[in-house]
């Protein structure tokens, strides 16, 4: 994955935010171009981001359509007292590659997702807590942080 190989300490405080909840919100994009908000799992594997779907769910459908996404990692509230030591929340987007069909115990069948990342933000409250800390990468541009 090309966001790993070119900023590793900002994928690996990524991938801890996105471990640290079973479930995210993915954003996707209805037939009307409106955004569709849905719940959803997802996992690291061999260097990529995957998900799935149930057969033919709205998420699945819109992805189908069309393949962009955005995926928020989901946060704890920042600590009382002194929110600068609160990991922050994640968040990333792309587009999808639909790898696969599956059938899942019981014979349902369901739809596997690749992610093919183009942007990813981690936020945080920086030290002193009067400022967030935003480093963001996107692809072909490398990490940049900035503060606000």
């Amino acid at each position: 994955m090309e966001f790993e190989r070119g900023a590793p300490e900002l994928a690996a405080a990524v991938r801890r935010l996105f471990d640290a909840h079973r479930h995210k919100t993915i954003a996707t994009l209805r037939r009307d171009g409106g955004p569709r908000i849905s719940g959803t799992e997802c996992e690291f594997r061999d260097g990529d981001l995957w998900f799935g779907s149930m057969w033919m769910a709205r998420k699945a459908v819109d992805l189908r359509r069309d393949p962009r996404f955005a995926l928020h990692s989901g946060s704890d509230d920042p600590p009382e007292g002194d929110p600068s030591t609160w990991s922050g929340d994640a968040k990333l987007s792309g587009r999808v590659v639909e790898d696969a069909e599956r059938t899942e115990p019981g014979g349902e069948r369901s739809h596997v997702f690749r992610a093919d990342i183009d942007e990813v933000v981690w936020t945080r409250v920086g030290s002193p807590a009067d400022h967030l800390v935003i480093e963001m990468w996107r692809a072909g541009e490398g990490v940049v942080q900035f503060r606000r």
